[in-house]
This record gives C-alpha cells, structure tokens and sequence, in this order.
C-alpha cells in the first residue's frame, strides 16, 4: 500500500509538489518521530483512497531541511495541502483521519 506514497526531497520539490496538476498533500516527518509513525498508516490509506484525484507525499525533514524551512516548519508531523502550488491548508500533529479528509474535501 505504501507504494502509493510520493517520497519528496528538496531537489525534487518544486517539480512534484508546487509543480503538480492535481492538489498534494505532503506529510513532513522524521523516523525518530513517534506522532509521525502513528499516523503513516492514515497517510497510506488516504494515498489509495484519493488516488487519481489528490497526491499524497512524504518529505524526511532530517534528509530536506531546506523545505521544511521555507515553510516555516517547527513541528512535526505537519501536513501541507498545496493546491496550484499554494499552501491551502497547514495541520500540525498526530490528527485523525477525519480531520485531514476535510482539508482534502476543501480542495476537490
């Protein structure tokens, strides 16, 4: 199921995330993050459910820190919704699944 699930880095950021035709939902998380493994499993099952309309992404902010700088990112999980390669909506920690499907419904 995870193969659903973009892996971002900074190089690349640009052309998949900002750059994209459809919205992206990119989840900034590190290995060491408890919060951010507890919610890889909604970040995954999202990815399947709104495959085709929005992308689900990941960026390794130990691995990128240049993005999570740009914007401003101070704890983690966060997740940005970009739709047009604006930022739509920003939540930050472990929420439930409910929540981040309202900000995706926002952008469909």
């Amino acid at each position: 199921m995870a193969d659903k699930v973009l892996h971002v880095t900074d190089a690349d950021f640009e052309e998949k995330v900002i750059n994209s035709e459809l919205p992206v939902l990119v989840d900034f998380w590190a290995a060491w993050c408890g919060p951010c493994r507890a919610i890889a499993p909604v970040i995954e099952e999202l990815a399947e459910e709104y495959e085709g309309k929005v992308v689900i992404a990941k960026m390794n902010v130990d691995e990128n820190p240049v993005t999570p700088g740009k914007f401003g990112i101070r704890a983690i999980p966060t997740l940005i919704l970009f739709k047009d390669g604006k930022v739509v909506e920003q939540i930050t920690g472990a929420v439930g699944k409910a929540m981040i499907e309202n900000a995706l419904k926002k952008v469909l």
